[in-house]
């Protein structure tokens, strides 16, 4: 398991007035400092003593989004005028409504 992996992120925080280092895999854990770099090494040093915890408790570690397969599919349920709104759309872009979506998505 390589901890540099994961997929980190540094935010401004108004409230605590301090940069805020987060990781995707692990949404519970956070770390504030007076830079991004400091915040960003603190939440990366933090995440590396959590998952050397969970090893010794024998523990499913978390597997970092960027290792992990994605098939391109995923299922959402909208409403039907939403979907009538969609599938005409589409058929007046000449496209299928995956590919109007798709766009949709990506813009």
């Amino acid at each position: 398991m390589n901890i540099n992996h994961y997929t980190y992120r540094v935010t401004w925080s108004q409230e605590d007035g301090e940069h805020v280092g987060l990781c995707a895999e692990f949404p519970s854990l956070s770390w504030l400092a007076p830079t991004p770099e400091k915040a960003l090494a603190g939440i990366q040093r933090l995440v590396g003593e959590v998952v050397a915890d969970m090893q010794a408790a024998g523990e499913p570690i978390p597997e970092a989004l960027s290792e992990k397969q994605y098939s391109g599919r995923f299922m959402v349920r909208v409403p039907q005028l939403v979907h009538r709104a969609l599938a005409t759309e589409a058929a007046e872009q000449g496209v299928s409504i995956n590919r109007l979506v798709s766009a949709k998505l990506a813009a």
